[in-house]
């Protein structure tokens, strides 16, 4: 175990970004049609492609999910993953033609100090059609990817994973991309909200203060009060190698999503677009009612450690005024 998405058996991932944009892309891909849907609950989400993965809608997998900065522009870049799956001859099949299917969710990153000023056509197709080229079973954490011009109100954001096993043997990771308009840190301190779900000093074994006082329970959010909606996300992916339906998929996100609140204060507001897929690669019999809620436990868990790893691992961008990274305070 490699504490990675790529820990569940044929889940790849490719990173791919532009250091003077500040911004990035990161694919991740299913080498067998992954069984798929999604949870939203921020106020301002950005996806495509998400009216498939409705329960009661015909297609039941996905050939990959895109994660991306970049806002709505950002939304091209599932187009060049597309491109790269189609070229590989993936896809839905309808009698002769294939058709990739390829949901995707964006954060926003525009105001972070890059050159955002690309033209008539944004490079985010491109920078997903990078990314999926790049897939592999090692992949970094922190500023890379979708989660290089990632920021969130006290410390530069970045992009994490994190992975479990449980009694069973089913195992569960996810990989999250941390753009909040909230603190993955209590008050400006250096413990993480996530730290009782912390493994092996996965982000700097620092635990929790002694005591809370009413200014480490204060509200900080990126913007104070100035924030606007849509400026701010936490998006993310749960895989699972259990066999799930897409209901029960459905039903793991939603659980899952219990991490997000074990790891950001505050979170879910209308100034975010909180959202998290959760796929299944359907190898390993899970029971549906018990076990079902042990491995969304087990999951919200996991992706609260992957939002703390992703700020834990975070560099701080090369402009004036950037955040400063975690590690640059208390690393």
């Amino acid at each position: 175990m490699k504490d990675l998405l790529t820990d569940i058996a044929g889940v790849r991932v490719g990173h791919a970004e532009d250091a003077k944009l500040a911004s990035g892309t990161t694919a991740i891909i299913f080498d067998s049609p992954a069984v798929a849907a999604i949870d939203v609950r921020g106020g301002g989400p950005g996806t495509r492609e998400v009216s498939l993965l409705d329960v009661a809608n015909t297609v039941e997998r996905v050939d990959a999910i895109t994660l991306s900065g970049g806002s709505a522009f950002g939304l091209d870049s599932a187009g060049g993953v597309q491109a790269w799956l189609a070229e590989q001859g993936r896809g839905f099949r309808i009698r002769e033609a294939v058709i990739p299917v390829v949901p995707g969710a964006i954060v926003f990153d525009l105001l972070n100090g890059g050159d955002k000023a690309w033209g008539r056509f944004s490079p985010y197709r491109d920078l997903g059609y990078a990314a999926a080229a790049a897939a592999g079973n090692d992949f970094a954490l922190g500023s890379v990817g979708a989660g290089l011009g990632a920021t969130t109100a006290t410390f530069k954001g970045g992009l994490g994973s994190a992975s479990a096993t449980m009694r069973s043997g089913v195992k569960v990771a996810a990989i999250m991309v941390v753009n909040a308009v909230g603190s993955v840190t209590v008050g400006t301190g250096p413990w993480f909200w996530a730290a009782p779900f912390e493994q092996n000093g996965e982000f700097g074994a620092r635990g929790l203060p002694d005591k809370f006082t009413p200014d480490m329970l204060a509200m900080r959010i990126k913007g104070g009060a100035a924030a606007s909606a849509g400026e701010n996300t936490t998006i993310g992916l749960v895989v699972t190698d259990a066999i799930l339906t897409k209901a029960q998929a459905k039903r793991l996100a939603m659980i899952a999503q219990t991490g997000f609140a074990r790891a950001i204060y505050p979170v879910h507001a209308p100034l975010d677009g909180d959202v998290l897929f959760a796929a299944a690669t359907c190898e390993k019999p899970i029971e549906p009612l018990v076990e079902l809620t042990e491995l969304g436990m087990v999951a919200a868990n996991v992706v609260a450690r992957a939002i703390a790893r992703g700020v834990y691992n975070a560099t701080a961008l090369p402009f004036a005024g950037a955040l400063p990274a975690w590690k640059d305070r208390f690393g």
